[in-house]
């Protein structure tokens, strides 16, 4: 199992770039950031936003973090966990993924998610009842860009003809894509435009990916799909090993550099020969 931390970068806290050659120097595989583009105000309708942790409302923007992580290491694996891409246009994120991809030499995942908080779909003109739909046509629009010199696409949601958009990823023929979710229908969207499943923690997450992993296959393929455990604890690397966790991320409070240090170090530590077998 491969090992990898995902966490909010903040003003406040370790910068992108050193996170990302801390973790490469302690044998970490990856390092993965969530994103929100705001975060509505509470009010008695908005309830989906009470008790959120300060970070989620002052984190930086995903992908300008992972350019900087991309250009300070060498062989760890960075993505998104997750890019909410119901909020974010396909054109301009195909061409964000695409260039994060080309300057990490190809070690971009792309990790996407429908949102749930309801009001910030709303004030990017999504309804929370689409949000599952325009992300599959979302992902496939920008699959279409990355993989075409001349890219058409024609849905409900996202509809272009003719486009060119350059650069082209590194990753032929698109970095890997980590479909998010734990609803019943989750093993259907990752068949169906995943490249792998990326669900957090949760209770009963492990006997729901130990099934997947039992049951779920691309199509002419015998492989299980790989999944990713986001929001894992050190404790329990053992259990998800059993359940069939291809990669375990550790999600910390958002520290400075010495505070994220000395916990990098002690889960390093902890894990013993697991980190140096992975590494």
């Amino acid at each position: 199992m491969k090992f990898g931390f995902i966490a909010f970068p903040t003003r406040e806290s370790i910068r992108p770039a050193e996170f990302a050659a801390l973790l490469e120097s302690r044998g970490f595989e990856s390092l993965f950031y969530p994103d929100h583009t705001h975060i509505p105000e509470r009010t008695p309708e908005h309830y989906d936003v009470a008790g959120l942790p300060a970070e989620f409302r002052n984190g930086l923007d995903c992908f300008v973090a992972l350019a900087a992580a991309a250009t300070a290491t060498t062989t760890l694996t960075i993505g998104t966990a997750v890019a909410l891409v119901t909020e974010r246009d396909p054109l301009v994120t195909a061409k964000a993924v695409a260039s994060l991809d080309v300057l990490s030499d190809g070690r971009m995942h792309f990790g996407v998610g429908p949102g749930w908080i309801y009001q910030e779909l709303r004030n990017h003109g999504v309804r929370p009842a689409d949000r599952w739909a325009v992300m599959r046509e979302r992902v496939e629009a920008m699959k279409e860009i990355w993989t075409n010199d001349v890219a058409s696409y024609h849905g409900r949601f996202v509809d272009f003809d003719h486009v060119t958009s350059w650069p082209k990823p590194v990753r032929r023929p698109y970095p890997p894509i980590l479909v998010a979710g734990n609803g019943p229908r989750v093993a259907e969207r990752v068949v169906a435009y995943g490249d792998e499943w990326i669900p957090m923690l949760r209770p009963g997450v492990l006997d729901d990916i130990a099934e997947f992993r039992r049951t779920a296959r691309k199509p002419g393929s015998d492989e299980p799909i790989p999944v990713t455990l986001f929001g894992g604890v050190p404790e329990d690397v053992a259990a998800y090993e059993r359940a069939g966790v291809d990669r375990c991320l550790f999600w910390p409070r958002p520290a400075d550099t010495a505070a994220t240090t000395r916990l990098v170090d002690e889960i390093a530590l902890g894990l013993g020969d697991r980190l140096g077998a992975t590494a």
